[in-house]
């Protein structure tokens, strides 16, 4: 069971989160917060996978809150709820402790797939937040040459970098390429130090703007 805890600061938003996440039965909402701070609190008293939190709430932020959550250790993993008119945010979020975002007026199902995509140790971007943020990246001037960017990978790591963009754990890459976790473990590691990125939610954005995701995952 995923045990999450809720954070915004709109009863509304939360009654129709709790509503989506009731519909997966591997998801249980242990606590929730109207507040950052009270965010960060309740995450350290409950220690759940994860914290599904609004980015604009009193108090503290959703990043500000997922930059405590990550210092605090516990290996809670972060998903922010956003809208379009964040994109700002997301990006300065990039390096921050977040794992993931999620449009609050996006499909449910995308949620849901966040949820257990952060909770197993993945990136999740919704398909039309990455797009976003690609635009926002590009500051509406030529394209990130990401294609000669990822040029310097092997065809394996552009497919695992691409399966990180998708929104798959280490566990399940390695399921799908058919080798063991510890390998793909070594290939995302060698992705983020050639790529000089950060972490998997940098990684991700990437192999979005490359066009390395696979369209049957």
């Amino acid at each position: 069971m995923i045990k999450v805890v809720l954070a915004d600061d709109e009863a509304i938003v939360r009654v129709g989160v709790r509503a989506v996440l009731a519909a997966a039965e591997d998801v249980e909402i242990v606590a929730e917060a109207d507040n950052g701070r009270s965010a960060v609190d309740l995450v350290l008293r409950h220690r759940p996978d994860v914290a599904v939190l609004d980015i604009r709430m009193p108090g503290l932020t959703g990043l500000d809150a997922a930059a405590e959550i990550k210092r605090a250790g516990g290996g809670t993993a972060t998903l922010i709820l956003t809208t379009f008119a964040e994109d700002s945010y997301i990006t300065r979020a990039l390096g921050e402790g977040a794992s993931g975002f999620v449009l609050k007026t996006g499909d449910p199902h995308e949620l849901i797939a966040g949820v257990r995509a952060v909770a197993a140790g993945a990136a999740y971007l919704s398909p039309l937040v990455a797009r976003r943020v690609v635009d926002h990246l590009s500051g509406g001037g030529p394209r990130l040459r990401a294609a000669e960017r990822v040029a310097v990978l092997t065809e394996r790591e552009r497919e695992v970098l691409g399966l990180v963009g998708a929104g798959l754990s280490n566990g399940e890459i390695a399921k799908r390429i058919h080798v063991v976790e510890g390998t793909v473990k070594v290939y995302v590691s060698a992705i983020l130090k050639r790529l000089d990125l950060r972490n998997r939610v940098q990684a991700a954005i990437v192999a979005y703007e490359a066009g390395l995701i696979p369209r049957d995952v």
